[in-house]
């Protein structure tokens, strides 16, 4: 769901990727190389990414992702997921007391 999210704002390379996700959550979020190349490997394979080749800021070489509509579709579903998630545990941690 991160990842996906990160390519709503427009297509990254894998260390893009990973800065901004580590970045965005304050550095609570540490993004592994070796686990983060498997997961866009993954989402390209469900066809919620496609990657193509391009070139760094600093002039090398990288694969670039972008998110297909249908990773647009699959990051809704999964927000909407991801919070519903979050609102029974908010339930179960301070439940309602009468």
């Amino acid at each position: 769901m991160l990842v996906l999210r990160t390519l709503v704002l427009g297509p990254a390379h894998g260390h893009t990727i990973a800065h901004a996700i580590e970045h965005g959550s304050g550095e609570v979020l540490q993004i592994e190389h070796g686990s983060l190349y498997p997961a866009l490997h993954r989402l390209e394979d469900r066809g919620w990414i496609a990657s193509f080749w391009g070139t760094s800021e600093n002039n090398r070489k990288a694969r670039y992702y972008r998110l297909t509509p249908a990773g647009r579709k699959q990051l809704i579903t999964q927000t909407a997921r991801w919070e519903e998630v979050v609102r029974a545990i908010g339930r179960v941690l301070k439940p309602v007391t009468e």
